[in-house]
C-alpha cells in the first residue's frame, strides 16, 4: 500500500507541473504563427525600372508600333481553296506582287466553254455576212432594172425585205459576238480575281494561310496576310479625352521601349486623328478604364533607330503646357496678345 500510495503522488504531480506548462507552450506557439503571419509581404522588385518623363508638364500614353502604310489586313475577293502561297514572312514585295492563288480550275473550264461561245458567235457573223452580202446583191440587182415589166413589183419588195432582214440577222449576229466577248472578259476577270497581290510595296508581317486551306471573303477576326510598309514606322499613341486639350502638335514627344528605358527615341508627328474613339487597346493598368475615350496621334522615327517590331508597345512621353484650361495667363495660348 505505501508503494502504490507513493506512486499516485508522484503522478498527481507530474499532473500537475506537466500541463500548465503544455498550456503555456501551445499559447506561445499560437502567439508566434500570428505574429509571422501578419509580417508585410516583401515588394518584389520590378524586372526593370519604368520609364521617367523627361519634361516637367507632359502627357503619358501608351503607344502601338504599326507599319508607315498601317498593318494592312488582306482577304480575298472571292471565296476558295488556297493553291498556293507565293510569299512568306519577311518577304518584300513590290506592289502587285502575287500574294497567293485559290483554285481556279472550274473558272478556267468556264473560259473554255466561253471562248467556244465566242467562236461559233463569230462564225455566225462569217454567215450572216455571206447571207446579207447575197441578199443585197439579188436587190441591188433588182432595182438596177429600168424596164419594170421585166420583174415584178411583187419580186422587188421579197428582194428588199430579204435583204433588210439579213442585214437584221447580221446586226444580231454582230451583237451575240460582243456578248460572247463580254463572256470572255468576265471570266477572265475572276481568273485574275482568284490571285490576291500585294496593294502596295512593302513588307509579309504574318502568314495565315496555307494550301488546301479555305479563304473565306469578308470580314474576318484573324486576316489571312498582313502587310506592312516598314520603310518608317509610326506609334499611334493614345491620349486620354480629359488630356486632349493639353496636346499641342508641335509639342516634342519621345518614346521609351518596353523592358528597357535605355532605348528612347525622339518622336516626329506624322498626323492626328481628329475624332475621339473608345480606346481599344487596353494596357492591363489598373487605373484603366474601359470607357475610356481617347485622340489618337501618329508619331513616326525610323527603323533602323530602335530594336523594335511591329506591334510592340512603348512609353509616350509628349510635352505639354503647365497651366489650367480656365487660368488666365501669359501661358495660355488665347491669352497671348488678346484684346478686347
Amino acid at each position: 500500500m505505501p508503494c502504490t500510495l507513493g506512486l499516485t503522488q508522484r503522478i498527481d504531480m507530474q499532473i500537475k507541473y506537466i500541463l500548465p506548462l503544455l498550456a503555456v507552450a501551445g499559447f506561445l506557439f499560437a502567439a508566434y504563427t500570428v505574429i509571422n503571419s501578419n509580417q508585410p509581404v516583401p515588394v518584389a522588385k520590378a524586372v526593370t525600372e519604368p520609364a521617367s518623363a523627361p519634361f516637367k508638364a507632359f502627357i503619358a500614353g501608351a503607344g502601338i508600333i504599326e507599319a508607315q502604310s498601317q498593318n494592312i489586313a488582306i482577304g480575298t475577293p472571292l471565296p476558295g481553296i488556297v493553291k498556293t502561297v507565293a510569299v512568306k514572312v519577311g518577304d518584300h514585295i513590290k506592289s502587285g506582287a502575287p500574294l497567293f492563288y485559290l483554285d481556279d480550275r472550274d473558272t478556267h473550264a468556264t473560259l473554255a466553254i466561253k471562248l467556244a461561245d465566242l467562236a461559233k458567235a463569230k462564225a455566225d457573223v462569217s454567215v450572216a455576212k455571206a447571207t446579207f452580202s447575197d441578199a443585197k446583191s439579188l436587190s441591188d440587182l433588182a432595182e438596177a432594172v429600168t424596164d419594170r415589166r421585166a420583174i415584178s413589183t411583187e419580186e422587188l419588195l421579197k428582194r428588199r425585205n430579204a435583204m433588210l432582214i439579213t442585214k437584221a440577222r447580221l446586226e444580231s449576229a454582230l451583237a451575240l459576238v460582243q456578248q460572247a466577248e463580254a463572256g470572255v472578259a468576265d471570266t477572265e476577270t475572276t481568273l485574275s480575281r482568284l490571285i490576291v497581290r500585294a496593294p502596295v510595296e512593302g513588307e509579309v508581317l504574318q502568314v495565315n494561310i496555307r494550301p488546301g486551306e479555305f479563304a473565306q471573303a469578308g470580314f474576318l477576326n484573324t486576316p489571312l496576310l498582313v502587310l506592312g510598309n516598314l520603310d518608317q514606322l509610326h506609334v499611334r499613341v493614345d491620349i486620354d479625352e480629359n488630356d486632349a486639350w493639353r496636346f499641342d502638335k508641335n509639342s516634342k514627344a519621345v518614346a521609351f521601349l518596353r523592358g528597357n528605358r535605355s532605348f528612347k527615341v525622339d518622336l516626329k508627328l506624322a498626323y492626328v486623328e481628329p475624332y475621339v474613339v473608345p480606346k481599344k487597346s487596353l494596357t492591363g493598368d489598373s487605373n484603366e478604364r474601359v470607357d475610356t475615350r481617347v485622340l489618337q496621334a501618329l508619331y513616326r522615327f525610323e527603323r533602323k533607330q530602335l530594336p523594335i517590331y511591329v506591334g510592340q508597345q512603348m512609353d509616350i512621353f509628349i510635352e505639354a503646357k503647365d497651366y489650367a484650361p480656365n487660368q488666365n495667363s501669359e501661358n495660355h495660348p488665347k491669352a497671348k496678345g488678346s484684346s478686347s
